[in-house]
Formats: C-alpha cells, sequence, structure tokens
C-alpha cells in the first residue's frame, strides 16, 4: 500500500511543482526587500556576495577597497534606513525597481534600482 501512496505523492509534486515559483517581478521584488534589510543590518558581506551584479561590485572595488570596506565607508553612518518599493518593471534579464527611501536625519530619495539577472538570479545592477 506505501508503494502507490509514494509513487502518488510524487506524481502529484510532480505536476504542481511545474512552472510554478514566482515570477521575474516576484523575484525582483524580492531582492529589493534584501537589498534594504541588508543595508539597514549593515550586512556588507551579503550585500557584496549576493545582492549586487559582480559589474557593480567591480566598480565599488575600483576605489581600491574591498566591497564589504567601501559600503561600511559609505553607508557606515547611515542611521536606520528604510526602502518602500514601488513600481517594478522586467524586460528580458533586466528590470528597474522605483523605490522611496529615507533615513534618520536625511531627507527622503525617490530612485529607480536597475536590476540584471546574473546566472540566472537577480542582482542589483546599479544604485542610481
Amino acid at each position: 500500500m506505501r508503494g502507490p501512496l509514494i509513487a502518488l505523492i510524487l506524481g502529484a509534486v510532480g505536476v504542481c511543482g511545474c512552472g510554478g515559483g514566482p515570477s521575474d517581478s516576484e523575484q525582483v521584488h524580492t531582492v529589493v526587500d534584501a537589498f534594504g534589510k541588508a543595508t539597514a543590518a549593515k550586512d556588507y558581506q551579503r550585500l557584496c556576495d549576493e545582492l549586487l551584479a559582480p559589474k557593480l561590485v567591480e566598480d565599488v572595488e575600483s576605489t581600491g577597497l574591498p566591497c564589504e570596506a567601501a559600503l561600511r565607508q559609505g553607508l557606515g553612518d547611515v542611521q536606520a534606513p528604510t526602502l518602500t518599493i514601488g513600481a517594478i518593471k522586467v524586460d528580458g534579464d533586466k528590470a528597474t525597481a522605483e523605490v522611496n527611501s529615507a533615513a534618520q536625519g536625511q531627507p527622503p530619495s525617490r530612485d529607480t534600482l536597475q536590476l540584471a539577472r546574473v546566472d540566472g538570479t537577480w542582482r542589483i545592477a546599479s544604485l542610481t
């Protein structure tokens, strides 16, 4: 009896798993949200290793510092940053996310993050 039950469960999982998963827009939202949380937590290692595109990391490191040190130097004094995600647009392997950011003692800012799909995952490609 166990054999047919396992086959039925595996069959159902196979059918339900086809084509599932988050959309590109949802994936971009997740990455931008993780970017905001990692910035607030001052998790520069995660920003550099998981969330920023390799080209952006290379650009950051062109200052002569490792990515983590450059971000620490540039963002270390930012207190209580928040990020609100607005419209997301996906066009193939590129995407944009409108964001509103704020931090204690600084005026709010409205920006557009550029993202790129790198090896199947979305990464922040530009912080303009």
